[in-house]
């Protein structure tokens, strides 16, 4: 089976330590979140997965194999960790065409991949005058080049516009259609929630949770409910005394923590309190994992004090 598997795999330089202890395991026919705050050691796992770094101790593999071992390691495994990584000399078709000829991948297939992530118009053009987002797709490209069944991108939206976004959500789910073993790094929690089936989150170089992305969100962040009525106390009254713990906002708002649309809808209806809004408010892939990640986050902004004029 075409796994990424990751066993008790520590990596320390010097006295830090920027992955503990770590097991888990990336699936086929699925897309893995990869998330985590800054620091916590998702970029250092991943080039240890790709044999870029040596473990302090504990493996990483491959389908069952160190990627060094490898033979013609594209056709087994594409990647995405720089966008900046292409020599800015070199049009976009002979990177491409270097990486093929070095693993024996035909020729054709750099016009496919060239077609594919939308580079056909500017695959002649140098490399250093591409966006960043141009930059993200030719990234993309290379780590489609080989056709291989396992996949390793680190932040691939970043840089792309709205139709790139689209465009590389699309092409995720695809690849999982597929079959194929898909490890989507990102700091974009809406993003993520859009393309992920399965989550894996760390934490100061842990494991804080490896679970499928909806009994993630559903276990972290409880169901709520919105109302809006013309009479206040006497929503607030009924909600009390059948147990519920409400929230007042502005404009007869209300929301009801660990509720029910349909619950709080028969209890309105059945004591005949006015309600000119009734909707449930989703939990978000945001809410849990900064619920999860709150202790584990290295680097926190304090809020600033308020500004002063400056006297002469």
């Amino acid at each position: 089976m075409t796994s990424i598997d990751v066993q008790d795999l520590t990596k320390e330089y010097g006295t830090g330590r920027a992955v503990d202890h770590l097991t888990f395991r990336v699936l086929p026919g699925r897309v893995t979140g990869f998330l985590g705050p800054n620091g916590a050691g998702k970029s250092t796992t991943m080039r240890l997965v790709l044999g870029l770094d040596r473990p302090t101790s504990g493996t990483a593999t491959i389908t069952g194999r160190a990627y060094a071992s490898l033979h013609r390691p594209l056709r087994h495994v594409g990647a995405l960790l720089d966008a900046r990584a292409p020599h800015g000399s070199r049009t976009a078709r002979d990177h491409l065409r270097v990486l093929a000829a070095s693993n024996r991948i035909p020729g054709r297939r750099v016009d496919d991949v060239l077609e594919e992530t939308g580079l056909s118009s500017v695959a002649r053009s140098r490399v250093r005058t591409y966006s960043l987002g141009m930059r993200q797709r030719l990234g993309i490209a290379a780590a489609l080049l080989g056709d291989p069944p396992v996949l390793l991108l680190d932040e691939p939206s970043n840089g792309l516009d709205p139709e790139g976004i689209v465009w590389i959500r699309e092409l995720l789910r695809r690849l999982a259609r597929e079959g194929r073993t898909v490890l989507v790094s990102s700091h974009l929690m809406n993003e993520t929630a859009s393309f992920a089936d399965h989550l894996v989150v760390l934490g100061r170089g842990r494991l804080l949770a490896d679970t499928p992305l909806r009994e993630f969100v559903h276990a972290r962040v409880q169901p709520r409910v919105r109302v809006r009525t013309t009479d206040g106390p006497a929503l607030s009254g009924l909600l009390a005394r059948h147990g519920y713990e409400a929230v007042e906002g502005g404009d007869g708002r209300w929301t009801v923590l660990h509720a029910r649309v349909e619950d709080i809808g028969h209890l309105t209806s059945g004591a005949g309190v006015p309600v000119l809004e009734l909707a449930s408010e989703e939990a978000t892939l945001e809410q849990a994992y900064l619920d999860l990640t709150g202790a584990a986050t290295e680097f926190t902004a304090v809020p600033s004090p308020p500004c002063r004029s400056l006297e002469n």
